[in-house]
């Protein structure tokens, strides 16, 4: 609960930094305003922290990059088309802009810039109230044209204007909605959430570049399950990730299985506490949030019922992997993300062979030449996708996977696990068999790899014998 007396003293603090206070005699001293805005007037007040400085002023580009040239080191201009100016102040990045009084076309998304002179009109365009207030400084007076300080004792997240119009004039500020709710723990506003139901397909004219941005921004939360309900709740999920909603699947009265969509948020939810225990210090993961919200959307292409009430989901592991990297590679993904959660998702059935019956060496070892540099993640979404209610079938599966790292720990001290290579390398294969690169080489390479995965190092001397058999019986 928002403690107004300590939010106004944290707000005084922040006026007083030296980067603050820095500028703002700056400004000052030019005969410009200068206020803080938006997110770190919001912490501030929460108490949380922020990492970035946001300005605002009646002082056009031209201008700021007059004033902050002497008290910064470094300055970028970048965004000066759209009033904004960069610099690094005291070894801190700050970004200030005149103020703005967007108008938009209502079809491509993209802002008519119109520079204005009015602080509250600045902040009337801005997405939700609580991001529409100001500390003017010096002065360090609050600007709350539009109740921000209200919602946030409340915990609510309202638009400054009313909520078709702002959503009209930008559909991704829906998409910000559900990321202020998981980020803040706040509940929207009902005629904001009406209003997303209402506009959801007036998204399209977004770019897939900054949905993606925005749907990384949410996974990055404490509790991401918070906005993804509210996306899917409202449709609006449909309009991007339309798998994720697809997991609500019917159930059929003579047929019982999991509620997939519930199932894919508490494995998420899992997965990010599985993740926070294991590196405490640890940024958040999102290709392993991305791929624990996504490894079961293969189900709803692949489900079955059988007679006698049981349903199957042959290959949804697979099927699911190429599902995830169609729809990240249309929301431009970089190819790293998208590699990793499809090769999660793949994997993520895997181990569930081993709980049945022990595996061996070999077994453990393709495993992990499998996994490759996905294995610490394979680990935590394994263990996450656990959800039974069934106490002894999850404390069998847990000693299962206990005892699975604990052999994979073992051969990698003993053979070097990791590294995961033949004994003979490529050049060594040409000279043992007298032939030029090729794709013999590689056939001879892909063999021994067999070997090595079957039964551990071998050593060069057998290697080369075992290679010479199986080039003779080849020919």
């Amino acid at each position: 609960m928002l403690n107004m007396a300590e939010g106004v003293a944290r707000l005084g603090a922040l006026a007083e930094s030296p980067v603050v206070s820095t500028l703002a005699r700056a400004f000052d001293a030019a005969g410009f305003e200068l206020a803080i805005v938006g997110g770190p007037v919001r912490d501030a007040l929460l108490d949380r922290a922020t990492n970035d400085l946001d300005f605002t002023t009646n002082a056009r580009p031209d201008d700021i990059l007059r004033i902050v040239t002497p008290v910064s080191t470094t300055q970028w201009d970048i965004g000066r088309a759209f009033g904004t100016i960069g610099a690094k102040v005291l070894g801190e990045q700050v970004e200030i802009t005149t103020y703005r009084a967007d108008s938009y076309d209502g079809v491509t998304r993209k802002p008519t810039v119109e520079f204005g002179d009015d602080l509250d009109g600045d902040l009337v365009r801005r997405d939700f109230t609580v991001n529409a207030m100001a500390l003017r400084v010096p002065a360090q007076t609050l600007i709350d044209p539009t109740g921000g300080v209200e919602d946030l004792l409340g915990e609510r997240l309202r638009t400054p204007t009313k909520a078709s119009v702002s959503f009209g004039d930008d559909p991704l500020r829906m998409l910000r909605a559900a990321r202020f709710a998981s980020q803040l723990e706040f509940t929207v506003a009902p005629e904001t959430l009406e209003a997303m139901a209402e506009l959801r397909e007036t998204l399209s004219i977004v770019s897939p570049e900054r949905i993606q941005g925005e749907l990384v921004k949410l996974m990055h939360a404490d509790d991401p399950v918070r906005g993804i309900r509210l996306l899917v709740d409202t449709a609006l999920m449909h309009e991007f990730l339309p798998e994720v909603p697809s997991l609500r699947l019917e159930v059929d009265e003579h047929h019982h299985h999991k509620d997939v969509y519930e199932h894919s948020l508490t494995v998420l939810q899992q997965a990010i506490e599985l993740d926070r225990e294991r590196h405490p210090d640890s940024p958040p993961d999102i290709p392993l949030r991305i791929a624990a919200l996504l490894h079961d959307i293969g189900k709803p292409s692949t489900r079955k019922l059988e007679p006698g009430g049981g349903v199957t989901f042959h290959h949804h592991d697979i099927r699911g992997a190429r599902m995830a990297q169609k729809r990240m590679k249309a929301l431009r993904f970089d190819a790293a993300t998208i590699d990793s959660v499809a090769k999660l998702i793949e994997l993520h059935l895997r181990f569930f062979g081993y709980a049945e019956g022990a595996w061996s060496d070999s077994a453990v070892r393709r495993y992990v030449r499998d996994a490759g540099p996905e294995l610490e993640r394979l680990h935590i979404l394994t263990r996450a996708d656990v959800t039974t209610r069934n106490k002894r079938k999850a404390s069998r599966l847990a000693r299962a996977y206990d005892d699975i790292e604990r052999r994979i720990a073992e051969l990698a001290d003993e053979e070097e696990l990791a590294s995961m290579r033949p004994d003979l390398d490529g050049n060594r294969i040409q000279e043992i068999l007298g032939i030029g690169p090729g794709r013999d080489v590689g056939e001879a390479y892909r063999f021994l790899l067999d070997l090595r995965l079957d039964e551990g190092v071998l050593g060069a001397v057998e290697a080369e014998r075992r290679l010479l058999e199986w080039w003779t019986s080849r020919s």
